[in-house]
């Protein structure tokens, strides 16, 4: 165990505001911290999720039925290329960047520096506890930030662990979990913290950005919304049906980038359906509900939701095309196959956030469009084709956070890529150097040489210094 300073956030208003002041007085000496230092943090949380990584997966899996497989691929493993990768970048990313100077500004010098933000708030939410929590982190540690953690109190077992991670690897007044629900949330909301970075839904993003607006705080907002999934005439509907069906039920559909709802060409909507079934059962079986591979719905609340959504989609007139079949005693919902949903039912209106696929049809690419722009703009777009013009045509007409060519979700492993969604999908980006750069402040700095003068542009304006001025807006 290392020895820190065991000081902990403690459950009361006072207690927090003073452990948040201490983090405000620590965060001057971390912003002067060079890049060995940070990489040192780096590797020991880096070792330390790997000398507990058999204790995540049993969390997660007493948590909600999460396979370890599942576990490795989606929540620690994702966190360990974020560290291996900003270790690797870091000293660049550090490094001040000299910019070019304009003639008219000449004997100046011009570069970006970067510089910690200073305190941060991290909230993340139940469906990927341990990714969506220390995905971030690592960026702020990258970029010379002290963090507040305030994870879902939804997982009980899983923040056990990941306490034991934070408090073996950080001092708490550099780096602390805070539990609790809401009212915590809350609290810590009222505090002038320099940069939140949250992760959840579009309603709860709204009321995160009005509270740092009190505060003129910056913040990274990941969201969700509604990720369509368009298949043309042309796609090849086995590769597509394999990963689709990989993006949609893992962690059993509880994902903000999984594919909400299809959006296929008529004439492949049948090959399509037989497809995913086939696909289905060779991944969970023929009674997928009894999978050790098909995680459970996070709470009762939840479960009733999808339930009453699949209800009210096929009282409205939709078709459950495959399965339906519930296990409420796990809180288990099958992969489900469904047709006909009304556009003005939930189902097609709500993020669905479950395992449940509706299948909607086209027979021209610009009803397609027409579907998603009728909609908030989506964290992700997913477009399987093999003809280039048609794929061109759905990214040129469509805007979204990411896009997935012939493959769905996967985008979110690549640390060269930023990661986020535009408007009611997210603001800012996160991974890797966007990352970085969110927990970061761009500072602009020019170094004029005492000799060199900008006395042009100081009256009196003689008519000398006018013909020069003049002289800088034709030419340059």
């Amino acid at each position: 165990m290392i020895e820190t300073d065991k000081k902990k956030f403690g459950e009361g208003e006072s207690s927090i505001s003073e452990r948040f002041n201490e983090h405000k007085s620590k965060s001057r000496k971390i912003a002067l911290s060079n890049s060995a230092e940070r990489k040192v943090k780096l590797r020991r949380l880096e070792q330390s999720i790997l000398k507990y990584r058999d204790e995540i997966c049993e969390g997660m899996w007493r948590d909600f039925r999460k396979s370890s497989t599942e576990v490795d691929l989606t929540e620690i493993y994702p966190v360990l290329l974020e560290i291996r990768f900003a270790i690797k970048n870091l000293p660049d990313w550090m490094r001040d960047e000299p910019v070019a100077t304009p003639i008219s500004l000449f004997g100046a010098k011009s570069n970006i520096r970067v510089e910690p933000k200073g305190t941060s708030l991290i909230i993340s939410p139940w469906n990927y506890p341990f990714h969506l929590l220390f995905a971030p982190l690592v960026s702020a540690i990258a970029a010379g930030c002290t963090a507040v953690l305030k994870p879902s109190e939804s997982r009980p077992h899983t923040l056990k662990v990941m306490k034991q991670i934070i408090d073996e690897c950080f001092d708490a007044n550099e780096v602390a979990i805070v539990e609790g629900g809401v009212d915590v949330s809350t609290e810590l909301l009222k505090l002038k913290f320099d940069h939140i970075f949250f992760t959840g839904s579009p309603e709860i993003g709204k009321v995160v950005m009005a509270a740092a607006a009190k505060h003129l705080t910056s913040v990274t907002l990941e969201l969700g919304g509604k990720s369509p999934t368009i298949i043309d005439e042309t796609a090849d509907l086995n590769a597509a049906v394999s990963r689709i069906a990989w993006a949609k039920f893992i962690n059993a559909g509880q994902t903000c980038i999984a594919p909400d709802y299809v959006l296929i060409h008529a004439s492949q909507k049948d090959a399509f359906i037989e497809k995913m079934i086939t696909r289905i059962e060779k991944n969970y079986g023929a009674q997928p509900a009894d999978s050790n591979d098909l995680a459970s719905i996070i709470n009762q609340r939840h479960f009733d939701r999808l339930s009453n959504m699949i209800k009210s989609a096929v009282d409205g007139g939709a078709n459950v095309i495959y399965s339906g079949v519930s296990n409420t005693t796990d809180r288990i919902i099958s992969p489900t196959l469904i047709e006909h949903v009304p556009l003005e039912s939930e189902m097609m209106k709500q993020e669905i956030f479950g395992p449940i696929l509706p299948i909607l049809t086209f027979e021209h690419k610009e009803e397609a469009v027409d579907l998603i722009l009728s909609k908030e703009k989506p964290l992700a777009l997913y477009v399987y084709s093999k003809s280039k013009k048609n794929i061109a045509y759905f990214l040129d007409h469509t805007t979204s956070g990411g896009v997935g060519i012939n493959i769905s979700a996967a985008h979110i492993g690549n640390s060269n890529l930023p990661f986020g969604g535009v408007n009611n999908s997210g603001i800012g980006k996160s991974r890797g150097h966007y990352g970085f750069m969110e927990f970061s402040n761009q500072r602009a700095i020019m170094d004029q040489k005492m000799k060199s003068g900008l006395g042009f542009l100081s009256p009196p304006y003689t008519s000398g210094k006018q013909k020069l001025i003049s002289f800088l807006m034709k030419y340059f």
